[in-house]
């Protein structure tokens, strides 16, 4: 290999697995492959759902050391979620889970102190009930809160552990509720009224910041040879994964697709308006400036939940069986908050049919279609309303993440949509993580240059539109009316 061909530590969290993937990049090349790939299995507690996250940890040293030999580490995850540390730096029990029950009702106490209205202009951000702001006020007369000194979210926990070094990185802090995303810092309006401490927060960091380096205990459990830096990128793994979409120019919307579906577009600013709002579309910062303008889809969860009730059955038969289904019997909101919490799945979708009076889907191929014909219905409504609330017209939707494996959804998607899908890249986070460590070091160029590098070095896959768009307008129709 060249010289000038550098090799990155890409340490991707999702909410169901993680991996460390190394992505190797040189002038014109980029290549990517996994070092390690671990589970990520919530446990439930007296106290409730929380993250094993010293097992996660146990997986990125593991990784790191299957990794060998690289110029700097990266880690990118799930968004919201916090490790609390006391005043000599340990860490104050498991990160709480956002799928745990802590935050039920926790919004109403919120808006009565901040209307829903003015938290949405000061902050941009969609309402989710786990969003960390609602998880702090939850956590206000607890222990925990109580003795904290430090507030470090998931990736910046896992940072703080291998190099001794604190901060916040940007993307992710934007999923809080607490920053302004029109000034990219904190929102201390909001924070003051609520009675929560920014202090808590580690000061800011951008992506591509300098994170540390591996602490000597790190270089020893790994065997690797220091220094070797970290690099602060798109912790929020949708932010990662959106610089990771293979796209040329601006108009284009995007879909992050893994157990959520992240879909929505790339903006030069935020949109703060009341409608916005009410279609509850988020705005969260991105690389170079740029907005993350999105609506989360409850994705791809609903099928994995159907998957481990009926004893995890292998998928690819089960597509193909979904695929003889007729299309658009049965639909739901794959956006409810109702489908939020694990277990019982496939009973909850058949009860949501017939609540709106359609059948109920009773063989796994029936409600698996149903859920794809859902969540493709969910990306086309997504994705209209971003264009008008944005005044943002797009020609091409770009399929990111695992779902992009799932050849039925990205063709049910581009039929729904009435655009061209282009799927691919299935790892865009772990791509995005890398390309932002290759930047830092003065390999890859702007936003724009990555993009095309990803388009000439990554599989992609394109699907064209077809069938009758008055059929997906009648399925939205019965959830609408219903």
């Amino acid at each position: 290999m060249s010289a000038r061909v550098k090799s990155y530590a890409a340490v991707d969290l999702g909410a169901s697995s993680g991996r460390v993937m190394v992505g190797r990049v040189g002038p014109g090349s980029l290549e990517l492959t996994e070092a390690h790939r671990f589970p990520n299995r919530p446990v439930r507690t007296p106290e409730g759902l929380r993250w094993d996250v010293l097992g996660l940890y146990a997986g990125v040293l593991d990784g790191l050391r299957a990794a060998g030999q690289v110029d700097s580490v990266g880690i990118d995850s799930w968004a919201v979620d916090y490790g609390l540390l006391d005043a000599d730096g340990a860490l104050l029990g498991n990160p709480v889970h956002y799928r745990d029950s802590r935050t039920e009702g926790v919004a109403e106490k919120v808006w009565a102190t901040v209307p829903a209205e003015e938290l949405y202009a000061a902050t941009g951000l969609q309402y989710a009930p786990f969003n960390t702001l609602y998880q702090l006020t939850a956590a206000r007369h607890s222990a925990q809160l109580a003795y904290a000194e430090r507030l470090l979210l998931i990736p910046d926990l896992l940072t703080y552990w291998l190099t001794g070094e604190q901060g916040t990185e940007l993307t992710n802090a934007s999923t809080t509720q607490l920053v302004d995303p029109s000034t990219r810092d904190w929102s201390y309006d909001i924070a003051s009224r609520l009675g929560i401490d920014l202090g808590l927060f580690a000061p800011l960091r951008q992506p591509g910041d300098p994170a540390g380096l591996l602490r000597a205990e790190v270089l020893e459990e790994t065997g690797l040879t220091g220094p070797v830096p970290v690099t602060a990128v798109g912790s929020h793994d949708t932010a990662s994964a959106v610089a990771a979409v293979p796209a040329d120019g601006e108009r284009f919307a995007y879909i992050c697709t893994g157990t959520w579906s992240l879909a929505g577009l790339e903006l030069d600013a935020p949109v703060l308006t009341e409608e916005s709002r009410a279609a509850n579309f988020t705005n969260e910062l991105g690389l170079d400036g740029t907005v993350r303008y999105l609506r989360n889809i409850m994705g791809l969860w609903l099928l994995q939940e159907c998957v481990r009730a009926w004893g995890e059955p292998e998928l690819g038969p089960l597509l193909l069986e979904a695929g003889q289904v007729p299309a658009l019997r049965s639909v739901v909101d794959a956006g409810d908050a109702a489908f939020l919490a694990p277990g019982r799945m496939p009973e909850r979708i058949a009860e949501a049919c017939r609540a709106s009076g359609q059948p109920a889907p009773v063989s796994p191929a029936e409600v698996t279609r149903c859920i794809l014909d859902s969540l493709a219905l969910a990306h086309r409504r997504a994705i209209d309303e971003a264009q008008r609330l944005a005044d943002h017209p797009v020609d091409v939707v770009h399929v990111v993440g695992g779902g992009t494996r799932n050849a039925l959804l990205c063709q049910l998607t581009a039929d729904a949509c009435g655009l061209p899908v282009v799927a691919g890249p299935a790892e865009a986070a772990a791509l995005g993580n890398v390309l932002v460590q290759a930047r830092a070091h003065g390999l890859v160029g702007d936003l724009g240059d990555g993009r095309r590098l990803l388009t000439r070095t990554q599989p992609l896959t394109r699907y064209e539109p077809r069938g009758d768009a008055a059929r997906w307008r009648e399925a939205e129709a019965r959830l609408t009316d219903g």
